[in-house]
Protein backbone atom coordinates (compact mmCIF):
# COMPACT_ATOMS: atom_id res chain seq x y z
CA UNK A 1 0.00 0.00 0.00
CA UNK A 2 1.30 3.46 -0.91
CA UNK A 3 0.48 6.10 1.69
CA UNK A 4 0.72 9.81 0.96
CA UNK A 5 1.20 11.43 4.35
CA UNK A 6 -0.54 14.71 5.06
CA UNK A 7 2.22 15.51 7.55
CA UNK A 8 5.39 13.93 6.10
CA UNK A 9 7.74 16.05 8.21
CA UNK A 10 6.07 15.27 11.53
CA UNK A 11 7.73 12.75 13.84
CA UNK A 12 7.72 12.13 17.57
CA UNK A 13 7.22 15.33 19.55
CA UNK A 14 10.05 16.76 21.63
CA UNK A 15 7.85 16.38 24.72
CA UNK A 16 7.69 12.62 24.27
CA UNK A 17 11.43 12.47 23.54
CA UNK A 18 12.47 14.48 26.59
CA UNK A 19 10.06 12.79 29.00
CA UNK A 20 11.30 9.38 27.83
CA UNK A 21 14.89 10.54 28.28
CA UNK A 22 14.08 11.82 31.77
CA UNK A 23 12.59 8.44 32.68
CA UNK A 24 15.55 6.57 31.23
CA UNK A 25 18.09 8.59 33.23
CA UNK A 26 15.95 9.07 36.34
CA UNK A 27 16.14 12.84 35.83
CA UNK A 28 13.89 15.54 37.29
CA UNK A 29 11.38 16.20 34.54
CA UNK A 30 10.90 19.95 34.09
CA UNK A 31 10.28 19.49 30.38
CA UNK A 32 6.63 18.65 29.78
CA UNK A 33 4.06 21.10 31.15
CA UNK A 34 2.16 19.21 33.81
CA UNK A 35 2.03 19.40 37.63
CA UNK A 36 3.54 16.68 39.82
CA UNK A 37 1.08 17.36 42.65
CA UNK A 38 -2.57 16.48 43.18
CA UNK A 39 -5.55 18.61 42.25
CA UNK A 40 -8.10 19.68 44.85
CA UNK A 41 -9.68 16.65 46.53
CA UNK A 42 -12.99 18.54 46.60
CA UNK A 43 -13.01 18.58 42.81
CA UNK A 44 -12.22 14.87 42.67
CA UNK A 45 -15.07 14.13 45.07
CA UNK A 46 -17.45 16.06 42.82
CA UNK A 47 -16.52 13.78 39.90
CA UNK A 48 -17.20 10.67 42.01
CA UNK A 49 -20.48 12.18 43.18
CA UNK A 50 -21.56 12.81 39.59
CA UNK A 51 -20.74 9.23 38.62
CA UNK A 52 -22.61 7.82 41.59
CA UNK A 53 -25.65 9.88 40.64
CA UNK A 54 -25.71 8.20 37.23
CA UNK A 55 -24.27 10.96 35.05
CA UNK A 56 -22.36 8.49 32.91
CA UNK A 57 -24.00 8.68 29.49
CA UNK A 58 -23.47 11.11 26.61
CA UNK A 59 -23.54 14.79 27.42
CA UNK A 60 -25.17 17.24 24.99
CA UNK A 61 -22.98 17.86 21.93
CA UNK A 62 -21.88 21.40 22.79
CA UNK A 63 -21.56 20.73 26.51
CA UNK A 64 -23.60 20.34 29.67
CA UNK A 65 -25.96 23.35 30.00
CA UNK A 66 -25.03 23.83 33.68
CA UNK A 67 -21.32 24.00 32.83
CA UNK A 68 -21.85 26.33 29.88
CA UNK A 69 -23.85 28.63 32.16
CA UNK A 70 -21.07 28.68 34.76
CA UNK A 71 -18.49 29.40 32.05
CA UNK A 72 -20.59 32.37 30.89
CA UNK A 73 -20.92 33.54 34.51
CA UNK A 74 -17.15 33.30 34.96
CA UNK A 75 -16.52 35.36 31.80
CA UNK A 76 -18.93 38.03 33.02
CA UNK A 77 -17.35 38.05 36.48
CA UNK A 78 -13.72 38.20 35.32
CA UNK A 79 -13.97 40.25 32.11
CA UNK A 80 -17.33 42.01 32.29
CA UNK A 81 -18.32 40.40 29.00
CA UNK A 82 -21.78 38.90 28.50
CA UNK A 83 -21.88 35.79 26.31
CA UNK A 84 -24.81 33.51 25.54
CA UNK A 85 -24.07 30.11 27.10
CA UNK A 86 -26.32 28.38 24.58
CA UNK A 87 -24.91 29.75 21.32
CA UNK A 88 -21.48 31.11 22.25
CA UNK A 89 -19.88 28.35 24.37
CA UNK A 90 -18.79 24.82 23.46
CA UNK A 91 -17.11 22.39 25.85
CA UNK A 92 -14.22 20.56 24.17
CA UNK A 93 -11.95 17.58 24.76
CA UNK A 94 -9.12 19.83 25.84
CA UNK A 95 -7.77 23.06 24.37
CA UNK A 96 -5.82 21.29 21.61
CA UNK A 97 -9.04 19.80 20.24
CA UNK A 98 -10.64 23.25 20.32
CA UNK A 99 -7.70 24.71 18.37
CA UNK A 100 -7.81 21.86 15.84
CA UNK A 101 -11.56 22.26 15.39
CA UNK A 102 -11.30 26.04 14.91
CA UNK A 103 -8.71 25.52 12.17
CA UNK A 104 -10.75 22.72 10.56
CA UNK A 105 -13.87 24.89 10.50
CA UNK A 106 -12.37 27.89 8.73
CA UNK A 107 -9.10 27.10 6.95
CA UNK A 108 -9.38 25.98 3.32
CA UNK A 109 -6.56 24.77 1.04
CA UNK A 110 -4.33 27.72 0.14
CA UNK A 111 -5.52 29.94 3.00
CA UNK A 112 -2.72 31.64 4.90
CA UNK A 113 -2.57 31.47 8.69
CA UNK A 114 -0.20 33.74 10.58
CA UNK A 115 1.63 32.08 13.45
CA UNK A 116 3.57 34.02 16.07
CA UNK A 117 6.58 31.93 16.98
CA UNK A 118 7.90 30.37 19.15
CA UNK A 119 4.48 28.70 19.15
CA UNK A 120 2.73 25.74 20.73
CA UNK A 121 3.59 22.77 18.56
CA UNK A 122 0.07 21.73 17.50
CA UNK A 123 -0.63 24.90 15.52
CA UNK A 124 1.42 24.28 12.36
CA UNK A 125 0.53 20.60 11.74
CA UNK A 126 -3.16 21.35 12.31
CA UNK A 127 -3.03 24.09 9.68
CA UNK A 128 -1.12 21.92 7.22
CA UNK A 129 -3.52 18.99 7.69
CA UNK A 130 -6.28 21.12 6.12
CA UNK A 131 -4.15 22.54 3.32
CA UNK A 132 -3.50 25.88 4.99
CA UNK A 133 -0.23 27.76 4.53
CA UNK A 134 1.51 28.79 7.76
CA UNK A 135 3.07 32.26 7.62
CA UNK A 136 5.40 32.87 10.54
CA UNK A 137 6.30 35.95 12.53
CA UNK A 138 9.30 35.28 14.76
CA UNK A 139 9.66 36.77 18.22
CA UNK A 140 13.22 37.26 19.46
CA UNK A 141 14.74 36.60 22.87
CA UNK A 142 14.87 37.97 25.45
CA UNK A 143 11.84 40.29 25.12
CA UNK A 144 9.64 38.35 22.69
CA UNK A 145 7.76 41.49 21.64
CA UNK A 146 5.83 42.14 18.41
CA UNK A 147 6.78 44.89 15.96
CA UNK A 148 3.31 45.58 14.62
CA UNK A 149 4.48 47.44 11.53
CA UNK A 150 6.49 44.38 10.50
CA UNK A 151 3.65 42.08 11.48
CA UNK A 152 1.11 43.96 9.37
CA UNK A 153 3.24 43.38 6.27
CA UNK A 154 2.53 39.65 6.55
CA UNK A 155 -1.19 40.19 5.98
CA UNK A 156 -2.30 39.49 2.41
CA UNK A 157 -5.65 38.90 0.66
CA UNK A 158 -5.05 35.18 1.37
CA UNK A 159 -4.77 35.64 5.14
CA UNK A 160 -7.63 33.71 6.68
CA UNK A 161 -6.58 33.39 10.30
CA UNK A 162 -4.19 34.73 12.92
CA UNK A 163 -3.34 32.55 15.91
CA UNK A 164 -2.26 34.21 19.14
CA UNK A 165 -1.37 32.85 22.56
CA UNK A 166 -1.29 34.98 25.70
CA UNK A 167 0.19 34.35 28.22
CA UNK A 168 2.46 32.70 25.68
CA UNK A 169 3.91 29.21 25.71
CA UNK A 170 6.87 28.79 25.52
CA UNK A 171 8.20 32.35 25.88
CA UNK A 172 6.23 33.13 29.07
CA UNK A 173 5.61 36.60 27.63
CA UNK A 174 2.23 38.36 27.58
CA UNK A 175 0.36 40.66 25.24
CA UNK A 176 -0.15 44.20 26.44
CA UNK A 177 -3.24 46.31 25.94
CA UNK A 178 -1.37 48.05 23.13
CA UNK A 179 -0.68 44.70 21.46
CA UNK A 180 -4.35 43.80 21.50
CA UNK A 181 -5.35 47.22 20.18
CA UNK A 182 -2.87 46.80 17.34
CA UNK A 183 -4.28 43.37 16.54
CA UNK A 184 -7.75 44.86 16.55
CA UNK A 185 -6.55 47.60 14.19
CA UNK A 186 -4.76 45.39 11.64
CA UNK A 187 -7.70 42.97 11.36
CA UNK A 188 -10.42 45.63 11.22
CA UNK A 189 -12.34 45.56 7.93
CA UNK A 190 -10.95 42.14 6.93
CA UNK A 191 -12.33 38.60 6.86
CA UNK A 192 -9.54 37.39 9.14
CA UNK A 193 -10.50 35.17 12.05
CA UNK A 194 -8.43 35.39 15.23
CA UNK A 195 -7.93 32.27 17.32
CA UNK A 196 -6.86 33.35 20.79
CA UNK A 197 -5.27 30.60 22.89
CA UNK A 198 -5.72 31.85 26.47
CA UNK A 199 -5.25 28.64 28.43
CA UNK A 200 -2.96 30.36 30.96
CA UNK A 201 -5.39 33.24 31.54
CA UNK A 202 -5.18 32.92 35.34
CA UNK A 203 -1.41 32.52 35.51
CA UNK A 204 -0.05 36.03 35.02
CA UNK A 205 2.39 37.70 37.37
CA UNK A 206 3.52 40.88 39.11
CA UNK A 207 0.06 42.41 39.40
CA UNK A 208 -0.51 42.59 35.65
CA UNK A 209 -3.98 42.11 34.15
CA UNK A 210 -4.62 39.49 31.48
CA UNK A 211 -5.49 41.24 28.24
CA UNK A 212 -8.11 38.84 26.96
CA UNK A 213 -9.85 39.30 23.63
CA UNK A 214 -12.99 39.62 25.76
CA UNK A 215 -11.81 43.14 26.72
CA UNK A 216 -11.79 44.31 23.07
CA UNK A 217 -15.33 44.28 21.59
CA UNK A 218 -14.41 44.82 17.94
CA UNK A 219 -11.74 42.13 18.10
CA UNK A 220 -14.12 39.70 19.79
CA UNK A 221 -16.50 39.90 16.83
CA UNK A 222 -14.00 37.98 14.69
CA UNK A 223 -12.45 35.73 17.34
CA UNK A 224 -12.60 32.27 18.84
CA UNK A 225 -11.19 32.06 22.37
CA UNK A 226 -9.81 28.79 23.71
CA UNK A 227 -9.40 27.74 27.36
CA UNK A 228 -8.31 24.72 29.40
CA UNK A 229 -9.65 23.40 32.69
CA UNK A 230 -6.60 21.16 32.84
CA UNK A 231 -4.24 24.12 33.09
CA UNK A 232 -6.47 25.95 35.57
CA UNK A 233 -7.27 23.11 37.96
CA UNK A 234 -4.09 20.98 37.70
CA UNK A 235 -5.90 18.21 35.80
CA UNK A 236 -4.12 18.07 32.44
CA UNK A 237 -5.03 14.40 32.02
CA UNK A 238 -8.74 15.15 32.02
CA UNK A 239 -8.49 16.88 28.63
CA UNK A 240 -11.43 19.24 29.07
CA UNK A 241 -11.50 22.80 27.79
CA UNK A 242 -13.88 25.12 26.01
CA UNK A 243 -14.20 27.52 23.11
CA UNK A 244 -16.12 30.80 23.12
CA UNK A 245 -17.02 33.08 20.25
CA UNK A 246 -19.79 34.95 18.42
CA UNK A 247 -22.71 32.69 17.40
CA UNK A 248 -21.99 32.86 13.66
CA UNK A 249 -18.47 31.54 14.25
CA UNK A 250 -19.49 28.99 16.86
CA UNK A 251 -22.13 27.59 14.51
CA UNK A 252 -19.38 26.63 12.06
CA UNK A 253 -17.15 25.44 14.90
CA UNK A 254 -19.87 23.07 16.13
CA UNK A 255 -20.39 21.59 12.66
CA UNK A 256 -16.89 20.16 12.93
CA UNK A 257 -16.99 19.50 16.67
CA UNK A 258 -20.05 17.24 16.44
CA UNK A 259 -18.29 14.86 14.05
CA UNK A 260 -14.85 15.19 15.61
CA UNK A 261 -15.68 14.56 19.27
CA UNK A 262 -19.46 15.05 19.57
CA UNK A 263 -19.61 14.98 23.38
CA UNK A 264 -17.10 15.41 26.19
CA UNK A 265 -16.73 13.45 29.47
CA UNK A 266 -20.02 13.96 31.30
CA UNK A 267 -19.27 13.38 35.03
CA UNK A 268 -16.32 15.74 34.88
CA UNK A 269 -18.54 18.40 33.32
CA UNK A 270 -20.95 18.11 36.25
CA UNK A 271 -18.04 18.41 38.69
CA UNK A 272 -16.58 21.45 36.95
CA UNK A 273 -19.98 23.16 36.83
CA UNK A 274 -20.17 22.93 40.63
CA UNK A 275 -16.52 23.82 41.16
CA UNK A 276 -16.68 26.99 39.04
CA UNK A 277 -19.32 28.47 41.30
CA UNK A 278 -16.51 29.42 43.70
CA UNK A 279 -14.26 32.03 42.02
CA UNK A 280 -11.54 31.50 44.62
CA UNK A 281 -10.81 28.17 42.94
CA UNK A 282 -9.20 29.99 40.02
CA UNK A 283 -8.51 33.52 41.25
CA UNK A 284 -5.63 32.43 43.49
CA UNK A 285 -3.55 30.87 40.73
CA UNK A 286 -1.47 34.00 40.08
CA UNK A 287 -0.12 34.03 43.61
CA UNK A 288 0.21 30.25 43.76
CA UNK A 289 2.41 30.06 40.66
CA UNK A 290 4.27 33.31 41.28
CA UNK A 291 5.62 31.81 44.49
CA UNK A 292 6.87 28.83 42.52
CA UNK A 293 8.37 31.06 39.83
CA UNK A 294 10.19 33.19 42.38
CA UNK A 295 11.40 30.18 44.34
CA UNK A 296 12.77 28.51 41.20
CA UNK A 297 14.48 31.63 39.84
CA UNK A 298 16.05 32.24 43.25
CA UNK A 299 17.36 28.69 43.14
CA UNK A 300 19.09 29.56 39.85
CA UNK A 301 20.82 32.71 41.13
CA UNK A 302 24.09 30.88 41.74
CA UNK A 303 23.95 29.08 38.38
CA UNK A 304 25.41 30.14 35.05
CA UNK A 305 21.96 30.23 33.47
CA UNK A 306 20.60 33.67 32.63
CA UNK A 307 16.93 33.77 33.60
CA UNK A 308 14.58 35.46 31.13
CA UNK A 309 11.66 37.02 33.08
CA UNK A 310 8.49 34.93 33.11
CA UNK A 311 5.43 37.17 32.89
CA UNK A 312 2.89 34.36 32.81
CA UNK A 313 2.29 30.59 32.32
CA UNK A 314 4.12 28.08 34.50
CA UNK A 315 7.25 28.10 32.36
CA UNK A 316 10.63 29.69 32.88
CA UNK A 317 13.11 30.35 30.06
CA UNK A 318 16.84 30.38 30.65
CA UNK A 319 19.72 31.41 28.40
CA UNK A 320 22.59 28.90 28.64
CA UNK A 321 25.03 30.68 26.30
CA UNK A 322 27.46 31.27 29.19
CA UNK A 323 27.65 27.49 29.67
CA UNK A 324 27.82 26.06 26.17
CA UNK A 325 27.58 26.86 22.47
CA UNK A 326 25.88 23.53 21.70
CA UNK A 327 22.61 23.55 19.73
CA UNK A 328 19.79 23.79 22.24
CA UNK A 329 18.41 20.32 21.50
CA UNK A 330 21.78 18.71 22.15
CA UNK A 331 22.27 20.80 25.28
CA UNK A 332 18.85 19.79 26.62
CA UNK A 333 19.61 16.12 26.06
CA UNK A 334 23.02 16.41 27.73
CA UNK A 335 21.46 18.33 30.62
CA UNK A 336 19.12 15.39 31.15
CA UNK A 337 21.72 12.64 30.79
CA UNK A 338 24.66 14.24 32.61
CA UNK A 339 23.05 16.59 35.12
CA UNK A 340 19.69 14.99 35.90
CA UNK A 341 17.28 17.76 34.86
CA UNK A 342 15.10 17.63 31.72
CA UNK A 343 14.17 20.81 29.85
CA UNK A 344 12.72 21.64 26.44
CA UNK A 345 14.85 23.35 23.75
CA UNK A 346 13.05 26.46 22.50
CA UNK A 347 14.20 26.05 18.88
CA UNK A 348 11.58 23.31 18.39
CA UNK A 349 8.86 25.96 18.72
CA UNK A 350 10.16 27.81 15.64
CA UNK A 351 9.45 26.56 12.11
CA UNK A 352 12.90 27.80 11.13
CA UNK A 353 14.60 26.07 14.06
CA UNK A 354 15.80 29.43 15.35
CA UNK A 355 18.31 28.67 18.09
CA UNK A 356 19.06 31.43 20.60
CA UNK A 357 20.60 29.11 23.19
CA UNK A 358 17.46 29.10 25.35
CA UNK A 359 15.73 26.22 27.13
CA UNK A 360 12.34 26.04 28.85
CA UNK A 361 11.72 24.69 32.35
CA UNK A 362 8.29 23.92 33.82
CA UNK A 363 7.90 25.09 37.44
CA UNK A 364 4.47 23.55 38.05
CA UNK A 365 6.17 21.24 40.51
CA UNK A 366 6.44 20.80 44.26
CA UNK A 367 8.89 23.09 46.05
CA UNK A 368 11.16 20.20 47.01
CA UNK A 369 11.49 19.16 43.36
CA UNK A 370 12.24 22.75 42.32
CA UNK A 371 14.81 23.07 45.10
CA UNK A 372 16.52 19.85 44.01
CA UNK A 373 16.48 20.92 40.35
CA UNK A 374 17.98 24.30 41.30
CA UNK A 375 20.86 22.60 43.14
CA UNK A 376 21.62 20.38 40.15
CA UNK A 377 21.39 23.23 37.64
CA UNK A 378 23.72 25.37 39.74
CA UNK A 379 26.43 22.77 39.20
CA UNK A 380 26.18 22.86 35.40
Amino acid sequence: MKIQSKLPAVGTTIFTVMSALANEHDAINLSQGFPNYHSDTNLLKLVSKAMERGHNQYAPMSGLPELKTEIANKIAFVYGKQVDPVSDVTVTAGATQALFTAIAAFVHPGDEVILIEPAYDSYRPSIEAFGGVPVTYELAAPDYQIDWEAFQKLITPKTRMIMINTPQNPSASTYSKSDMENLERVTNGTNIIVVSDEVYEHIIFDGEEHQSVFRFPDLYKRSLLVYSFGKTFHTTGWKIGYCVGPPELMEEFNKIHQFNVFAVNRPMQHALADYLKTPEHYLGLNEFFQKKRDFFTEALVQSRFKVIPSKGTYFQLADYSAISDEPDTEFAKRLTKDHGVAAIPVSVFYSSGRDEKVVRFCFAKTMDMLEQAGRLLSKV
